[in-house]
């Protein structure tokens, strides 16, 4: 099965989360106007629950992710947030 490039770019949550080199997990993406489950694999185990961002698409309903938090709804800390 080809990759689905549709996928790649989009955000979604660990149903399951991953075990890096030991295993995958399961993730549930936005796309498409609805939500899919893919098998997710990642460099480092992240947590069920974890926000993560689609890399890669490997074909067969699998997929690489990575953690990801919205920059726009997660502000860096430190700082005084832009304030003046």
């Amino acid at each position: 099965m080809a990759p689905d490039e549709a996928v790649v770019g989009c955000t979604g949550k660990l149903v399951i989360g991953t075990r890096g080199a030991g295993g995958p997990g399961e993730v549930l993406v936005r796309v498409r106007g609805g939500t899919e489950t893919f098998i997710a694999y990642s460099d480092e185990p992240l947590t069920r629950d974890s926000t993560v961002l689609v890399i890669e698409s490997l074909g067969h309903r699998q997929v690489s992710v990575m953690a990801w938090s919205d920059p726009l709804l997660d502000p860096p800390l430190g700082g005084d947030g832009g304030a003046r």
